[in-house]
């Protein structure tokens, strides 16, 4: 059956969705291909990038995962989603700030002083490059001097405080494919089916989620959000917002276009006058000759 959800690109539907533990558990779970059993947001979560030139949202969670062994560890999720292309440096500024934060290095039973290890996911509202998966996974992977892979000993606590794996998600290349647990959690996101006069929710179908519990609870709380007016308004102020923003990129460009356009004008009128004065050194140089 078709349903009609709330688009969670929109950073107060996202941020709706995250609020809720299980929610936020079977997204991070899909990601981490591991079980998180527990999950909790930390301080300062739910900031938005500075308002002027982009759109960032970022939560930071606590997240207690399931290792193959069994054993539970921590796991510091640094969650960042913008619709538009930013530079690189508002990612890494936020990581710093991560690294730098004393509340990552637990006191109790840390003797050696060890940071929670951090993962880095990124939903992008936008393509990287030439990258044509959906779902990116960069991990670090540790090596002798003669480029052998070491795995003696990883991962360590050391090492793990000092470098971090990334996640990186491609919303364009989300096409209605569902191959896996996590292209069936992200299915939500595919942004080809917003609903073609309103784009602030997506026509979902929902049986192939018939036999799936978490999926069933995930897509009731985005119908709750479709319904929610408060929430609707948040999405029209958003759009608003980036209406704008489009008009000032437009203004900005057609700018350049113009003072671009201007400056060949410039060396245009430029290599004219030189070829003048060629002209003209030329005719006087004739005169002489004549003269003489």
């Amino acid at each position: 059956m078709m349903i009609q959800i709330a688009n969670p690109i929109y950073d107060s539907v996202f941020k709706y969705l995250m609020e809720d533990e299980r929610i936020a558990k079977t997204l991070l779970s899909a990601l981490l291909k591991k079980e998180v059993v527990a999950v909790e947001t930390r301080r300062n979560e739910y900031t938005n990038g500075v308002r002027d030139n982009i759109s960032m949202f970022r939560i930071d969670f606590g997240a207690h995962v399931k290792e193959p062994d069994g054993t539970i560890r921590l796991v510091l999720i640094e969650l960042q989603k913008t619709w538009l292309e930013t530079e690189t440096l508002r990612f890494r500024q936020y990581l710093g700030a991560q690294y730098s934060n004393p509340e990552n290095v637990p006191s109790e039973n840390n003797k050696d002083g060890y940071a929670i290890p951090m993962v880095a996911i990124y939903l992008l509202g936008h393509r990287v490059g030439d990258i044509n998966v959906p779902v990116l996974y960069v991990k670090h992977k540790a090596y002798d001097y003669d480029g052998n892979v070491v795995t003696d000993g990883i991962p360590d606590p050391f090492v793990e405080s000092l470098i971090h794996d990334s996640i990186i998600v491609q919303i364009p290349l989300l096409h209605g494919q569902v191959n896996n647990r996590l292209e069936k959690v992200l299915s939500v996101f595919d942004q080809s089916q917003k609903n073609g006069s309103d784009r602030h929710v997506l026509n979902v179908n929902d049986t192939p989620f018939d036999d799936d519990d978490d999926m069933q609870y995930l897509l009731r709380r985005l119908l709750m959000a479709a319904a929610n007016a408060q929430l609707r308004q948040e999405m029209n102020v958003e759009d608003e917002y980036f209406k704008a923003l489009e008009d000032r990129d437009t203004a900005l460009m057609m700018k350049d276009k113009k003072l671009a356009e201007q400056a060949e004008q410039l060396e245009q009128n430029k290599a004219e006058l030189e070829q003048n004065k060629a002209e003209l050194e030329q005719n006087k140089a004739e005169l002489e000759q004549n003269k003489a």
